[in-house]
């Protein structure tokens, strides 16, 4: 398995960079996929976020045995995506 300084310094770069920019990538990639899943429940829905999908459920719009678990994923999904934006900031 290739370091992160030999494979920096067959990259041309400094290994701090190839961190960054790999943690960059990964989290960009991770967030793109959190968001696609995000935007299928929403259109399943017709929601925009995991409040407006409460407030329908608690509306009697859908019912909550119906939606349960993708409330839930709603939710995780949200707070996952949340914290990939907080953590892309930091870097």
């Amino acid at each position: 398995m290739a370091t992160l300084e030999k494979l920096a310094k067959d990259l041309h770069m400094k290994p701090n960079d190839l961190l960054r920019e790999s943690l960059e990538a990964f989290l960009g990639r991770k967030l793109k996929v959190v968001e696609a899943q995000l935007f299928l429940l929403a259109k399943r829905y017709g929601v925009k976020d995991v409040f407006e999908f409460d407030k329908m459920v608690r509306e009697g719009r859908f019912h909550e045995e119906d939606a349960f678990e993708d409330y839930f994923d709603f939710d995780n999904l949200e707070a996952e995506r949340d914290l990939i934006l907080e953590n892309l900031e930091k870097i």
